[in-house]
Order: structure tokens, then C-alpha cells, then sequence
């Protein structure tokens, strides 16, 4: 996972609540109520009590924050200088800062996620994506191709217009600003419908957007129901490019709801990832980080290394410091610095994951540890670890999204990557051993957006980040980003009069 960045947050309060009023939505530079009147209840998953009601769009509403995303779009935003665009952003990310210890209370409370994770990866990598791009804004440009000697002929990239950005629970904050942060910065307008279940941050640092200077419709936010609002984002004529992250299933449907208009489509899926230790790998190391690597925010990460491949000599061993790992970890709350492992998201998700503990035992794979509810009270799953996995068993190859890793036994090389690529996805990959020569191999044909080797997890704004197959389509971060959001355009300039 990314360094932590020191915003002050040793002096923070780790149990402090933030204040939380009643939302609404916010469409051209105001915070409206839903047309329909209506609202939902948002749970602290730590507590199952209720921490906030939030206003619940419809497609009434969808239709009048475009209609504001498109004004702005046309008006404002577009024609403003291209650096002006980069101070404004600037001067958010210096408001994100300023407001660190409200923004990562708020993040923690609302997705349930250890506060320490937020002080360490969420908050910081926000604030880095979105300096990053502030600093792209004004460098964006096309380039000069020669064709013949009477024409001047060259190439700009123009914004694609108004995006959609549905964004997922399990990492609100930050993939909510890898899609905020480069849209704005190539000159877009946006409507963001973020996760029913964790809705908070985006409308409070969207308010420190308008804070920062950016322009009224710029940036909407319309929360409530993915079949709702996200089904009325995909199907609105007026939206050019739609940008998500969440299931292949809900995926596939907009893919199909943006053939209307032909929208431009980026998606960010699934993940199945293989982490793969060779017999020669420094255990100790490798162990930790495929810990991490699977209980991180209670494995509900794309990229969780949730299958672990062992070969043969060493897999007891591994299993067994993975065990170790697993029952050390602190389960609580996570508003205590000290607790590694906070609840999962919501109900229904804690028990989809408890239904593939089930599914595991029955299939005959061993559960080492775990595998159970942890108290009455809160989505709390203790960290599991099932051994004397199949590749072919179901817990092999459907994504759990939750803190259940399966150890899969290999022989060889071929084995192991036969292994690694025999899934769906291809988000991510890891593979640990001191022989040069395998992990050069592996990477290059192991079927991933992203390869580690003799580590795990980590990302970077500068870096592209995706999948292929049930990962997704398209790239986000680094210049794969400003590709999503902007068109090239040739210009062919006759120079005999």
C-alpha cells in the first residue's frame, strides 16, 4: 500500500466523532432536497445504528444535475484557462488537508474501514491523486505531426464532456477522487453517484470543492440506489462518458445501458488475485504481506491476494505462519488506532461471506482459523484461512470480497502459473522468490494489469491501474487516466491560401 503522507494526523483524536446533520444532494453549486422527498438511513457498520439520512434521488433528479453538469461544461469550466483549473483543484487539495481529521473520522465511521487504514492509505492517496492531477491540468496537450509541406497538421485533446462516476463502498474516499481528480483536471463536468452504503465523504469534500473556487455544476453529487440513479447516469442521453468501479455483473449492464449513445465506458471490476510464493522466497516476508494482502480493510479490496499459491516444500510452513497472522490480528472497533481488522460493510455482505465459508467446508477445503461472526453486534468476520485448497473449487475462483484467503498448493513454474491465470480476472498478481530469472518470467506472462514481485499491494497515482476479462476495461492513473477523459481531435491547416 502507498507510504502515509503526515497531514498532523499524530495529534488526532482517533476517537473523536465527527458531526454528521442530515444530507442532501448537491446539483449546480447547492444543496437540494430530492425531488421525490424521499430518504434512506445510513448504518455505522461497527454499531448497525444509524449515523445519518440521506436524501434519495430519482431519475428527476439525474436529469437536472447534467442539465447543471452540462451548463457548466459548455460555460465556465471548459473555457476557463486550463491552469486557473489546476490552482482550483490545488486549493481543494489544501482544504482536504486542512479538514484531515474530520475527512478520515468521517471515512471510518461511515464504511466501517480501522482509522488507521485511512490515515495510512485512504486519505493520503486522495490528496496525492488530486495534487497529482492539478499539476497535469495546464500540461495536457496535443502534438504537431508532419504530413506534407503545404499543410500545418496537428492534434489536440479536447474534454470528453459529462461524466458519470459511480464509485464503490469499499474505498469511497480514494477511488472516488481517482475519477474526480483526472475528469476535472482534462476539463469535464461531473454527476457522482456514490455507494447507497457510504455516501458521506463525497458530499463533504465536494462542499470543499466549492470552497476551493469550483465553479457551480461542475461537480454534482445525486445519492441513492445503484438501479435508480446509476441506471438513469448510464441511460441519460446527455452523459459522455461513464466511469465505475464495483461488480462484473453491474459491469456488464453498462456496458450495455451506454451502447444507447455510444458513451465512452471505463470500468474497474473484480478481482480473483493470485499471490504466488516459490520455495526459495524469504517466508517470513512473504507470509506477512499475504496477510496484508487479504485482511487489509477486511479483504473487500479488487487486488486482495485471495488466493495464495504455495508450492509443495514450503506449504505447510506458509499455511501455518498465515494462521499465526490471522488469529494475532485485533478485530474491533475502528475508531481504536490499535484494531487491524474492522467489521465488513454491511449485513448482506457478511453474510454472502459466511455462505462461502460454508461453500469452502463443504467443497472439502480445510478451515485452518476463522470462518465465523465475531460478536452480536457490528458485521465483525474473524480473519479465515482455508487450506488444502482446489483450484477448482468455488472459493478458488468467485470473488469472496472479504477476509477469507484460500491456500492453493502448485509443484512447479508451469503449475503455478497455470494456476494463477486460471480465473476470470486479471486485475492483479504477486510472486515471491529470489531466482531473477521465474519472477521475470512470471510477471510477463502472468495475465494481470498490475505485477508484484517480492511484495504486495502496493499503488501509485503515476502508475496505470485495471484489468482485462471480469477486471474491467480501460485504465485509470497516470496518462491512462487523462486518456479516459479527453478526445483527440486533427486539425489539418492548408498553408498555400
Amino acid at each position: 500500500m502507498p507510504v502515509a503522507y503526515d497531514y498532523g494526523h499524530e495529534r488526532q483524536d482517533a476517537r473523536k466523532v465527527p458531526t454528521i446533520r442530515d444530507e442532501l444532494l448537491l446539483i449546480d453549486g447547492a444543496r437540494v432536497r430530492s425531488l421525490s422527498g424521499r430518504s434512506f438511513k445510513s448504518l455505522n457498520p461497527a454499531t448497525e445504528q444509524v449515523i445519518a439520512t440521506i436524501a434519495e434521488g430519482n431519475e428527476a433528479d439525474v436529469d437536472r444535475a447534467v442539465a447543471a453538469a452540462r451548463r457548466a461544461f459548455e460555460g465556465p469550466w471548459r473555457t476557463m484557462r486550463a491552469a486557473e483549473r489546476g490552482h482550483i483543484l490545488m486549493r481543494w487539495a489544501e482544504l482536504l488537508k486542512r479538514h484531515a481529521d474530520e475527512i478520515v473520522a468521517l471515512e471510518s465511521l461511515d464504511a466501517g474501514k480501522p482509522i488507521s487504514g485511512v490515515l495510512r492509505q485512504d486519505f493520503p492517496a486522495a490528496v496525492d491523486t488530486l495534487t497529482y492531477y492539478a499539476g497535469w491540468a495546464d500540461k495536457i496537450s496535443g502534438d504537431v505531426v508532419s504530413t506534407r509541406d503545404d499543410a500545418l497538421t496537428y492534434t489536440v485533446r479536447e474534454p470528453v464532456g459529462v461524466v458519470a462516476a459511480i464509485v464503490p463502498w469499499n474505498f469511497p474516499l480514494m477511488i472516488g477522487m481517482w475519477k474526480l481528480a483526472p475528469a476535472l483536471a482534462c476539463g469535464c463536468t461531473i454527476v457522482m453517484k456514490p455507494a447507497e452504503l457510504t455516501s458521506l465523504s463525497a458530499l463533504r469534500i465536494a462542499e470543499l470543492a466549492l470552497e476551493a473556487g469550483l465553479p457551480k455544476g461542475v461537480l454534482n453529487i445525486v445519492t441513492g440506489p445503484g438501479r435508480v440513479v446509476g441506471d438513469a447516469l448510464v441511460n441519460h442521453p446527455d452523459v459522455d462518458k461513464v466511469t465505475f468501479t464495483g461488480s462484473p455483473g453491474v459491469g456488464r449492464g453498462i456496458m450495455k445501458g451506454a451502447a444507447g449513445n455510444f458513451k465512452r465506458v471505463s470500468l474497474e471490476l473484480g478481482g480473483k488475485s493470485a499471490n504466488v510464493i516459490f520455495d526459495d522466497a524469504n517466508l517470513e516476508a512473504a507470509a506477512k504481506a499475504a496477510a496484508a494482502g487479504i485482511f487489509f480493510n477486511a479483504g473487500q479490496v479488487c487486488s486482495a491476494g485471495s488466493r495464495v499459491l504455495v508450492q509443495e516444500k514450503v506449504y505447510d510452513e506458509v499455511v501455518e505462519r498465515l494462521v499465526a497472522r490471522a488469529e494475532a490480528l485485533r478485530v474491533g472497533d475502528p475508531a481504536d488506532r490499535a484494531t487491524a481488522l474492522g467489521p465488513v460493510i454491511s449485513e448482506k455482505q457478511m453474510r454472502s461471506i459466511l455462505d462461502y465459508v460454508e461453500i469452502g467446508k463443504k467443497e472439502g477445503a480445510q478451515l485452518a482459523t476463522g470462518g465465523e461472526r465475531v460478536g452480536d453486534r457490528g458485521y465483525f468476520i474473524r480473519p479465515t484461512v482455508f487450506a488444502n485448497v482446489a483450484h477448482e473449487m468455488r472459493v478458488s475462483q468467485e470473488e469472496i470480497f472479504g477476509p477469507v484467503v484460500s491456500v492453493i498448493k502448485f509443484k512447479d513454474e508451469a503449475d503455478a502459473l497455470r494456476i494463477a491465470n486460471g480465473t476470470a480476472y486479471s486485475l492483479a498478481a504477486g510472486v515471491w522468490s529470489a531466482d531473477i530469472g521465474r519472477v521475470q518470467r512470471f510477471a510477463k506472462k502472468a495475465r494481470a494489469g498490475t505485477v508484484w514481485i517480492n511484495t504486495y499491494g502496493y499503488t501509485d497515482v503515476r502508475l496505470p491501474w485495471g484489468g482485462e476479462r471480469d477486471s474491467g476495461l480501460g485504465r485509470e492513473h497516470g496518462t491512462a487516466a487523462l486518456d479516459n477523459f479527453t478526445e483527440p481531435k486533427a486539425v489539418w491547416m492548408n498553408l498555400n491560401g
